[in-house]
């Protein structure tokens, strides 16, 4: 199953750590950042994997 969030579509991202080092930041490695997905029933009874702010959005419409 993939880390992919089945409402909107957000999947994980890279992005760069930052170490300072004598007053400036020096962008050392690549990490992967995934979102906040969580199992959450949808209307019709199916579950899904959906990122947090998709389930908020879907607690808001009812």
């Amino acid at each position: 199953m993939a880390k992919q969030c089945a409402i909107c579509g957000k999947k994980s991202k890279t992005a760069w750590r930052l170490k300072k080092l004598r007053g400036k930041y020096n962008p050392t490695t690549k990490i992967r950042k995934y979102p906040n997905l969580q199992w959450t029933k949808l209307e019709n009874g199916k579950r899904v994997l959906a990122c947090a702010k998709c389930i908020k959005s879907l607690n808001k419409t009812n």
